[in-house]
């Protein structure tokens, strides 16, 4: 017995024309909000790291300064600069003849009276605001930037190291030296030993990391081999401005009485404008920092004027910000 098996033959139905033209526009929709949101989304980090960026940058130089601004008269066991002998004064830049680094000034590193200093607003070029002379391919100086000069000890004792700058101290006298000997008026045991520190921060208009951006750099003293010497270093490319103004007490109440700007003879015991008892009890810090690249569509349309520096205005593409903090200096109090 056989059995037959019949096959039915039947159309096969798919997808009319219509249909796969409705499902392509809804599939390319679907495609062009997903690469928009991907752009935008792209396109929002790549502002935010941007702003980032000039944020770290402004924070970093901010610290730095700060840190070395609030140790400003620390000169180990005392805080009173003018206590210390070696220290240069009127007439006597260098009275102990210490093997000073001349490259600054004979003052710049033992002028101890005045624990904070600077210039207002140079004039840029070779001309940085102190008397040093200028680094191959360096310190072309930013125009209507300020200087600072920081003056310290360090903070901890350390050993002798003969050629470097060092103080001794007591908890009323002081003395400078750099032949590696304690000075024989003082007992080891009630004296401590730090190292002379010494810092002027300055912007450049040249960044030696980043070609074409400016930069915070510093001269700071050090040692080479034997010898105190005064090094320049690079701390922050970016920062484009930096202005300081000081808060002075007049009447010893520990209280800021007035702001004036750096190198004004009021607070500075050596010079004919000096008021008698006055301090420097706070400084204030702007900073102008900007992105490190052009960024196409930034259009920053806002006015900078920190301190008395002149109002400047950009439109180069490039992302920019000002901060400002002021910083107590703990050591400069009665």
């Amino acid at each position: 017995m056989h059995t037959t098996i019949k096959l039915r033959s039947g159309r096969q139905e798919g997808i009319t024309l219509v249909e796969l033209m409705v499902a392509l526009a809804i599939g390319s929709f679907l495609i062009i909000g997903a690469v928009q949101i991907y752009s935008q989304s792209r396109q929002a980090f790549v502002i935010n790291e941007s702003i980032a960026r000039v944020q770290e940058t402004a924070q970093f130089a901010l610290d730095t300064i700060e840190a070395d601004l609030r140790m400003a008269s620390n000169w180990g066991r005392t805080s009173r600069g003018l206590s210390i002998d070696g220290r240069s004064m009127i007439g006597a830049p260098n009275p102990k003849t210490l093997p000073v680094p001349l490259t600054c000034g004979e003052d710049w590193s033992i002028e101890l009276g005045t624990p904070v200093d600077g210039f207002d607003n140079v004039v840029g070029g070779a001309n940085i605001g102190l008397p040093c002379p200028p680094e191959p391919n360096l310190n072309t100086a930013q125009a209507n930037s300020d200087v600072l000069t920081v003056r310290r000890a360090s903070v901890n004792p350390v050993p002798l190291q003969a050629g470097r700058l060092q103080i001794q101290t007591t908890r009323i006298q002081g003395q400078i030296f750099a032949d590696g000997n304690i000075p024989p008026q003082f007992d080891p045991l009630t004296s401590a030993t730090h190292n002379l520190m010494v810092s002027s921060y300055y912007v450049d208009t040249n960044s030696e990391l980043i070609p074409g951006v400016p930069t915070l750099r510093r001269k700071i003293l050090g040692i080479q081999g034997a010898n105190s010497t005064v090094f320049d270093q690079e701390i922050a490319p970016g920062v484009e401005n930096l202005q300081i103004q000081f808060g002075i007490d007049m009447n010893e109440d520990n209280t800021v009485d007035r702001y004036v700007n750096p190198g004004a003879e009021i607070y500075n015991p050596e010079a004919p404008g000096y008021f008698p008892g006055a301090r420097v009890l706070t400084a204030r810090v702007w900073l102008v920092v900007r992105g490190l690249n052009r960024e196409v569509g930034v259009d920053d349309q806002r006015t900078y004027s920190p301190a008395n520096a002149p109002t400047q205005t950009f439109n180069d593409e490039v992302r920019r910000m000002q901060v400002s903090k002021t910083i107590l200096l703990r050591n400069t109090r009665i």
